[in-house]
C-alpha cells in the first residue's frame, strides 16, 4: 500500500534510512523535528509504502510553489524490485500535479550505481546544463553516511 507520510511515520522511516547501504542523513534536517517541519510545509506529497504493518519504502517531497523535489528516495533491499519504488515516485508526482508543480527534480549521488539505473529505467533524465551548489547556514546540521 502506498500512502501519504505522517510524522507518527518518522520512527519506521528512520529505522528504512539506517539500513540502506550508502545514504547520507542530516543531524537537523533530517531529525523527528526535522521531518515535522518539511511535512508541515508540504503535508499531502511525501510517501510511504506499507507491506504488513511495516513501512518498506519512503520518499521526502516537497514543493516552493514552483517545482518540486524528491529527497531519501528509498526501499528496503529486500523489498526491491517489486515495482514499489516506482509506485511510490508516481504517487509523489500525482500529488505534486494535483498541487499545480509542473517541473519535478532530485539529486542523486554520482556513486549510487543502483539509484541512477532505478531513474534512468523510469524515464528520468539526468541533466549536464547545470552544476548544483550548496551553502552550509547552521554548522551543527552534520551529514552522516550510512555504510
Amino acid at each position: 500500500m502506498i500512502r501519504t507520510m505522517t510524522i507518527e511515520d518518522y520512527e519506521q522511516v528512520h529505522d528504512l534510512w539506517m539500513k540502506i547501504h550508502g545514504f547520507r542523513i542530516r543531524s537537523v534536517d533530517d531529525s523527528k523535528e526535522g521531518v515535522e517541519r518539511f511535512l508541515k510545509r508540504n503535508p499531502t506529497t511525501s510517501v510511504v509504502a506499507v507491506e504488513d504493518d511495516k513501512i518498506v519504502g519512503a520518499i521526502l517531497c516537497g514543493h516552493d510553489g514552483r517545482r518540486g523535489c524528491l529527497y531519501h528516495v528509498c526501499v528496503d533491499e529486500a523489498y526491491r524490485m517489486r515495482g514499489i519504488g516506482k509506485a511510490m515516485v508516481v504517487f509523489a508526482m500525482e500529488a505534486l500535479k494535483t498541487e499545480g508543480i509542473n517541473n519535478v527534480s532530485l539529486i542523486a549521488f554520482t556513486k549510487n550505481d543502483i539509484g541512477n539505473a532505478f531513474w534512468k529505467e523510469i524515464g528520468w533524465k539526468k541533466r549536464e546544463d547545470l552544476n548544483y551548489y550548496d551553502f552550509i547556514l547552521n554548522e551543527a546540521n552534520i551529514t552522516a553516511f550510512i555504510q
